[in-house]
């Protein structure tokens, strides 16, 4: 087993024709049977995912294993060849899309799963109660949303076709509540002018309006704000202090 990818608490090799993500002992198996489920449940809207083979463990520690996906992230393409970045955002885009296409009516629903975020942060009563309200007043889809998509989760297959890996945070909800995420997530990694360009794209793509997705932005910060990483918190709460009192 050769290890190909590393962060924090998983460790990922492939084996083979195998995937196998490793968990550390900190990861609650309840999270963990989770993923897997929302990764089978995702197979069967027929989107291009690695295929769920097991889910055991290994020298005490609970492991994913999957289809190993031969190819390049779009991320390492847009890093190799800088000339085509335009490109490549657009495909970036176009399997987005993709993904909001598609419907999994057993998946948790992303007012939910947010709401239950909004509560467990620290923010003031006032505070919550205003993205709580924001929240109830956005328009009801349920839409498949990756929850935490950027260019380094698709991979593109030497004969061009685009597989989507990691559905930890896979949900079903409001699509531009998945796009403010990913809007987010340029940002987090110092990329504003890449998360610009990007909004610019999908707005144009989906006929969606950028301020409707800007309305997302404080109530998906919050919600994202509980994960852990000090300064991943600091940027993301402040984001959370546009919410504009009537």
């Amino acid at each position: 087993m050769e290890i190909i990818a590393k962060s924090i608490g998983k460790t990922i090799y492939k084996d083979g024709n195998k995937r196998i993500k490793v968990f550390d002992e900190h990861y609650s198996k309840s999270g963990i049977l989770n993923e897997a489920l929302n990764q089978a449940r995702i197979e069967e809207t027929g989107l291009n995912i690695p295929k769920i083979l097991e889910v055991k463990m290994i020298d005490g520690k609970w492991a994913i294993v999957t289809e190993y996906v031969e190819g390049e992230t779009l991320a390492d393409k847009m890093e190799k060849d800088p000339e085509n970045f335009d490109k490549y955002l657009e495909q970036f885009v176009d399997v987005q899309m993709l993904i909001h296409s598609q419907k999994s009516t057993l998946l948790t629903k992303l007012k939910d799963k947010m709401n239950r975020k909004i509560s467990e942060t620290d923010l003031d009563a006032t505070t919550r109660y205003e993205l709580h309200t924001r929240l109830e007043g956005m328009p009801k889809h349920n839409k498949v949303c990756h929850g935490d998509l950027y260019p380094s989760n698709v991979i593109i297959t030497p004969n061009g076709e685009a597989y989507i890996i990691d559905w930890a945070h896979a949900t079903q909800g409001n699509a531009s509540a998945d796009v403010a995420r990913t809007y987010l997530l340029f940002c987090l990694n110092g990329k504003e002018d890449i998360a610009q360009k990007y909004m610019e794209i999908f707005c144009k793509k989906s006929d969606t309006a950028r301020q409707y997705i800007q309305k997302w932005l404080p109530i998906v910060a919050a919600s994202q704000s509980v994960k852990g990483k000090p300064e991943e918190r600091e940027f993301l709460l402040s984001w959370v202090d546009v919410v504009d009192y009537e």
